[in-house]
């Protein structure tokens, strides 16, 4: 990097830095009574899970907090003899007499009360929080809940759970692409421990990224991002690993038809955890035994590992490194393609004192893909993809109930790379690169302004900055090249916008509330995708002179009910999104090794709403929960479809998932889930014309008609042999069928223009009916 772009970087990353300082500087006047820290985890006796929300508090003091995501609590107390009580629904409450003399590390055991409750769910979140938390549009799953689901090919998949929620629809079958409220899967933002994943895919969508063994749960929030997030239109996933620090040393894992898994965690001392986990296909390795050669010397594959190290520094001081790297590999005779992720997050937690906590991290995140081939003797290798760097500092400030203060900065460095080619004897060929920096800074409160009414609100202010030694054109009305301009370093174009958040809940009664919420959201970074189904070869590129950032504002209200102490939840959701800057393709444009991929881009307006129907049962020998979606979702562009408005390719008007999971006795649990959702919309030929002896088809509007319905049931039935055996080695098996009733879905449909018979369409499908069987082991 040339000195004076770093220069220009630090600066811009300074004026960031003040203007929080000044933004917060009232903070640092305040005069708190100094206390002793007590902090801990809280975790299942039986399981080593961490538990959220539960109540940890001081017998007979105004002193007490709940357990965080993570199971992490912080108590402030006085010097003396204390009695620490937890709480939680499902687990017999605790007291445990400490004396405080100075701050300590104090962790909790809670043992689950089967006698009082039978078969007990717990979802690691307070039970009522649907109802008096500020939030909307958010679902949280466990990844308990996630591993009851039925599953393609044995692999539990933390994608393929989302999609079976409400306002979420899968791309395409049995892929991990999905689209949230009618977006693209390029405005969904997909973190795994806080750093950004561009192709959470293996083998072309089949698998996820993500290790279920190494999950702890995640949270999905569709369009009402918190603040300290942004960049995506659509949807923010945030996927974390497990940080609990395990008793002593164990394992858990899997062996499956395709793939199989292995994850390890232990101890170093008391003050440091660590973790590993990996897992790989192997149907590769039946490919030896094909009849034809072809397929005999062919290879396809996928591994992925993770590991992490968290570390307590002391009382107020933890640092957590952790990293994810993955491939996916298919080679024939003629070549080889491959792509994969790869991501690093170090961070440091610290709290300053105890009402002010602070976040710091720096993450990097590359993803990229290469194609090549020797086919007739030419060595030639394609590759592509995306770097970046980033680093955020978040602080959460709580001063009475009126402030509860969360704010930050974050400075991202992007490094497009949209293509390389090199062939053996000829010249390099390559679409010149880009690179960009992407800022932001934020503040926001939630305030209880009475018994009954919450309020959260905050402001969001990003700036885009492109930068760089590059050639950017200037494009005419018909979008052919009028001119050139040659950047040599630095800042050549700039981007600033603010988004304003706000959101509200007005508790009816104990039970039942109403809330709404008003959101801006700004993308910078968006994808050129090369197939509707999904593929990972795919463009990322930035905003630029020629592109403009995209922007939605989008109102939502929902009524939230729970019945009997929270066993059933039910809530109604309304929103409108409307969208400005919307990007679509012309006709028949190049999206690959285009150097003028910008003159092939139309811009132009989209709106989306919907209303999304939810009911849920929490525990109980049967649990699970019904969805449905009512939506639209449309574009407007002049210049595409004769400025009419057309469907957006993700429009789906109608979309019901059903979840149940049945415990039969505690050796065996069944499952079941079955989804039905309107086609996506498609442009069908509806006529052809002949020149010289060849057929042409004259294609419908912009998706004007619609492919036939999706619909499917799977279902899995796990065995545990001996649930209440007291060794170190428990198992289970896992029986599952994938489609269970045959549907033929269709994924791709091509159309035939024959001079002798009438044209025809032909429709491919991938899956009628996969059985899969997976022992899974834990010791």
């Amino acid at each position: 990097m040339p000195m004076e772009l770093f220069q220009g970087y630090i600066r811009n990353l300074s004026v960031l830095t003040w203007l929080l300082l000044i933004c917060c500087y009232p903070a640092f006047g305040q005069n708190n009574r100094q206390k002793t820290e007590i902090k801990g985890i809280v975790t299942d006796n039986n399981t080593g899970d961490t538990l959220e929300g539960v109540s940890v508090y001081a017998k007979g003091t105004s002193n007490g907090t709940s357990s965080d995501n993570k199971g992490h609590y912080i108590l402030h107390l006085d010097s003396g003899n204390h009695i620490i009580c937890a709480a939680f629904i499902g687990y017999e409450t605790k007291e445990f007499s400490i004396n405080v003399t100075a701050s300590k590390i104090f962790d909790i055991q809670l043992e689950p009360n089967i006698q009082e409750l039978g078969t007990v769910t717990v979802f690691g979140r307070d039970k009522d929080e649907n109802v008096t938390s500020v939030n909307m549009g958010v679902e949280r799953m466990t990844i308990k809940e996630i591993q009851r689901l039925p599953v393609l090919m044995g692999e539990v998949d933390v994608i393929k759970a989302i999609q079976l929620l409400p306002g979420v629809q899968a791309t395409a079958e049995g892929g991990s692409g999905f689209s949230v409220r009618g977006g693209s899967p390029d405005q969904n933002l997909i973190l795994l421990d806080n750093t950004t994943v561009y192709n959470a895919s293996h083998l072309l969508g089949f698998f996820s990224v993500f290790n279920n063994d190494v999950v702890s749960g995640l949270e999905l929030f569709k369009g009402d991002l918190p603040l300290k997030y942004g960049g995506r239109l659509s949807s923010l996933l945030s996927v974390e690993t497990k940080s609990e620090k395990p008793q002593d040393f164990q394992g858990t894992g899997g062996i499956g038809l395709i793939s199989a898994r292995l994850m390890l965690e232990g101890n170093v001392g008391e003050r440091t955890s660590w973790l590993v986990g990996g897992r790989r296909s192997y149907a590769d390795i039946f490919l030896v035994f094909a009849k034809e050669e072809a397929l005999r010397k062919s290879s396809v594959y996928f591994y992925d590992m993770n590991a992490k190290i968290s570390h307590r520094l002391s009382a107020k001081d933890r640092i957590e490194l952790s990293g994810y790297y993955g491939k996916d590999m298919f080679a024939a005779e003629i070549g080889q393609f491959d792509y994969g992720n790869a991501t690093a997050s170090l961070t440091w937690r610290h709290t300053i004192s105890q009402k002010w906590l602070s976040r710091f991290s720096l993450n990097t995140s590359k993803y990229g893909y290469g194609l090549g081939s020797d086919m007739e003797g030419m060595d030639a290798y394609w590759n592509a993809g995306i770097f970046d760097v980033a680093f955020n500092a978040d602080f959460d400030m709580h001063i009475g109930k009126l402030w509860n203060l969360n704010y930050g900065i974050s400075s991202t460095l992007h490094r497009f790379s949209p293509g390389h080619v090199s062939v053996a004897g000829y010249p390099d060929y390559e679409v010149q690169g880009s690179r960009a920096l992407e800022h932001a800074i934020y503040l926001s409160n939630e305030q209880k302004l009475a018994q009954r009414l919450t309020l959260r609100y905050g402001l969001r202010w990003s700036m885009f900055q492109n930068l760089g030694k590059i050639i950017t054109f200037d494009y005419d009305n018909n979008h052919k090249v009028r001119d050139s301009t040659f950047h040599n370093g630095g800042i050549y174009n700039a981007y600033g916008r603010l988004e304003p958040r706000i959101g509200g809940v007005f508790l009816i009664n104990s039970s039942s509330s109403v809330k709404a919420n008003y959101a801006r959201n700004v993308q910078y970074i968006q994808l050129a995708e090369n197939s509707a189904a999904g593929s990972p070869v795919n463009i990322w590129f930035p905003a630029s002179p020629n592109i403009k950032p995209q922007i939605v504002d989008m109102l939502s209200a929902g009524y939230f009910r729970n019945f009997k102490n929270s066993m059933y939840e039910t809530s109604v959701e309304m929103y409108y999104k409307n969208l400005t800057g919307v990007i679509d393709f012309a006709e028949h444009a190049s999206l690959l090794l285009n150097q003028h991929l910008e003159g092939d881009i139309r811009i132009g307006t989209g709106r989306a709403y919907g209303i999304e129907f939810m009911a849920k049962k929490n525990s109980g020998k049967l649990t699970g929960f019904v969805n449905y979606t009512l939506s639209r979702s449309k574009r407007t562009i002049p210049e595409i479809n004769n400025g009419k408005t057309y469907l957006a390719p993700y429009d789906k008007t109608h979309a019901i998932n059903i979840a149940l999971n049945y415990d039969f006795s505690k050796k065996l649990n069944a499952s079941a889930t079955w989804v039905f959702a309107s086609g996506t919309p498609t442009t069908y030929p509806t006529g052809r014309f002949e020149i010289d002896g060849g057929y042409f088809p004259i294609y419908s509007g912009r998706n004007e008609y619609r492919r036939p319905a999706y619909h499917r049931l799977d279902l899995s039935l796990t065995f545990i042999p001996r649930p209440d055996s007291k060794k170190r080695w428990k198992s289970e098996w896992n029986f599952s069928v994938y489609n269970a009733y045959g549907r033929k879905n269709p994924w791709l449909i091509t159309y035939s223009q024959v001079k002798t018979t009438t044209p025809t369409a032909d429709m491919v499908y991938l899956f009628r009916f996969v059985p899969s069987v997976t022992y899974n082991f834990k010791f």
